[in-house]
C-alpha cells in the first residue's frame, strides 16, 4: 500500500509543479559528445559534474523536480559497452546521487527557498525503445510480449526503487502494452510510486496508435501511479491530448519536446520547432488540465524559466488571474 505520495504533498501546497527540461540535448548544447548508444548515460562516466550542474541550473530556473540522467541508462546497455554489472549498477545509482547533490546545493541557499517548495528527484526509466537507441520509443514496434517488457524493466526498477529518489518517472512510453507492463511490474514494488508519461504522434493517439485516453485510463487502476500524461511529444498536440484526458483521477503531466522530429538514421533532429513560446504554452496547458508542466528534448533552462515565470501567478496567494476553465480559456 502506498504510504507517501510526494506529488500529492506538493500539489496540496501549490496548484502546479514545474518540471525540468531536456538533459541529453542540453548536454550536447554545452559541448558533450553523445554519439554513443548510451546517449546521455555516457556522461555518467565522462562528465558527471556537467550533469549535476545542469540539474542545478534547472532548479535555479524554477524546476520543482529533477529527472535523473538515467533515461537511457540500462544495465544491459552498460554491459554491452564492456562495463561490469557491479560498475553498471553504480553508474545507474550515481544518476540519482547527482540529482540529490544538485538539490542539496541549491536548497542550501536560503534565498532559493523563498516562495518555493522543496524539490523532488524523479528517477527516469525510459521505454524499451530507448535502450535500442533506434528511435523506436517513437513507434513502439518492438515485437515483445508484456512479460518480456516486464523482464526488461525489472532490474533497473529494482535498483532505482532502492535509491534516494522520491519517485520513478516512466518516460516516453509509446504503447498501451508497455504501459500495462509498467503497471504490472510496479505491483512487485508496493512501496514505490511513479508517474507514467506516453510519447504521442497526434492530438489523440500515442505513438503506437492506441488512443491516449485509453492509455491514461490505465493509471486510474493503479494506486502507485501518482501522475500520468505525456512527454517528448510536439507542443502542438498537447492541448488536445490534455483535454481528452481530463476525466482521469490522477494529476496530468505534460513535458513536450520542442516539436522537432528525431531521425534515428541520421541521429539528428529534423524539421522546425513549434513556434509557440513555452511560457505562453504553459498557461494554455495549465488551463487544459496539466498539474505538472516542463520540457523534454531540445528544451533548456531558459524554457523552464519561461514556464516558471508564466505560471508564477498560479502558485502565488493571489492566483485569481489564471484559473483552469472547462473550455480551456484563461480567465
Amino acid at each position: 500500500m502506498v504510504t507517501h505520495n510526494p506529488i500529492a504533498s506538493i500539489l496540496e501546497q501549490v496548484p502546479v509543479m514545474i518540471l525540468d527540461g531536456g538533459m541529453g540535448t542540453e548536454l550536447e548544447r554545452r559541448g558533450a559528445d553523445l554519439s554513443d548508444p548510451l546517449w546521455s548515460a555516457r556522461m555518467l562516466i565522462d562528465s558527471p559534474h556537467l550533469i549535476e550542474q545542469i540539474h542545478y541550473d534547472y532548479f535555479q530556473a524554477g524546476a520543482d523536480v529533477a529527472v535523473t540522467a538515467s533515461y537511457q541508462s540500462t544495465l544491459e546497455g552498460f554491459v554491452r559497452r564492456g562495463i561490469e554489472t557491479s560498475k553498471a549498477e553504480e553508474l545507474l545509482l550515481s544518476s540519482v546521487r547527482l540529482s540529490c547533490r544538485a538539490r542539496e546545493r541549491f536548497w542550501a541557499e536560503p534565498s532559493h527557498r523563498r516562495n518555493r517548495v522543496s524539490p523532488l528527484v524523479a528517477a527516469s526509466i525510459g521505454s524499451y525503445g530507448a535502450f535500442l537507441a533506434d528511435g523506436s520509443e517513437f513507434s513502439g514496434d518492438y515485437g515483445l510480449t508484456l512479460n518480456q517488457l516486464m523482464d526488461f524493466h525489472r532490474p533497473r526498477l529494482k535498483l532505482l526503487a532502492s535509491s534516494d529518489a522520491d519517485l520513478i518517472a516512466f518516460e516516453t512510453i509509446p504503447s498501451k502494452l508497455e504501459g500495462m507492463a509498467v503497471l504490472r511490474l510496479l505491483e512487485e514494488f508496493p512501496r514505490t510510486v511513479a508517474w507514467m508519461s506516453f510519447s504521442c504522434r497526434s492530438g489523440s493517439q500515442v505513438c503506437h496508435g492506441e488512443p491516449f485516453l485509453e492509455c491514461v485510463a490505465l493509471a486510474d487502476t493503479c494506486e502507485q501511479i501518482v501522475a500520468v500524461g505525456l512527454n517528448c511529444t510536439a507542443p502542438r498536440f498537447v492541448e488536445s491530448l490534455l483535454r481528452s484526458a481530463r476525466g482521469t483521477e490522477k494529476p496530468l503531466v505534460a513535458y513536450p519536446n520542442s516539436g522537432e522530429i528525431w531521425d534515428a538514421t541520421s541521429h539528428s533532429w529534423i524539421s522546425k520547432a513549434d513556434t509557440i513560446p513555452f511560457g505562453q504554452a504553459a498557461r494554455l496547458w495549465y488551463t487544459s488540465g496539466a498539474r505538472l508542466i516542463g520540457g523534454c528534448c531540445r528544451t533548456a533552462p531558459e524554457d523552464i524559466a519561461a514556464i516558471s515565470d508564466a505560471l508564477r501567478s498560479v502558485n502565488s496567494p493571489d492566483s485569481s488571474r489564471l484559473q483552469p476553465q472547462r473550455g480551456g480559456e484563461i480567465s
